[in-house]
C-alpha cells in the first residue's frame, strides 16, 4: 500500500520525518490527504514553534480537526493557531498541477 506521500524523507532531521510519516498515517483517508499533501510542501520549512503546532494539531481527533479545516466547525481559541491557518489555507487552494 502506498501513503501518497510525493516527498521523500530524505535529508529531513528525525522529528520531520516523523512528522511527515503521522500526517499521511491519521486513520481516515480524508486526513491523510488533507495532512500529508500539506506536510510533503511545507515540512522542510516549519519552524520550531510550527513544528510544535504540528505535534499539537496532530492529537486532534479526526473528525473534530476534519470539521475544522473544512470549516464545518469552529476550532476553539486554545487550538487556533499560524500553522492551522496555513493548513486550512492550504486545503481551500486545491491540488496543484504537476510541474
Amino acid at each position: 500500500m502506498t501513503t501518497g506521500t510525493t516527498r521523500s524523507s530524505e535529508g529531513l532531521d528525525v522529528r520531520r520525518r516523523k512528522l511527515l510519516f503521522r500526517c499521511w498515517h491519521r486513520g481516515i483517508r480524508e486526513m491523510d490527504l488533507i495532512l500529508g499533501r500539506f506536510a510533503d510542501a511545507a515540512i522542510a520549512d516549519l519552524s520550531e514553534r510550527e513544528l510544535d503546532e504540528l505535534e499539537h494539531l496532530l492529537d486532534v481527533p479526526d473528525q473534530e480537526l476534519y470539521g475544522w479545516v473544512n470549516g464545518e466547525r469552529v476550532p476553539p481559541e486554545e487550538a487556533r493557531s499560524g500553522l492551522l491557518t496555513r493548513l486550512c489555507d492550504f486545503h481551500r487552494a486545491g491540488p496543484r498541477p504537476a510541474a
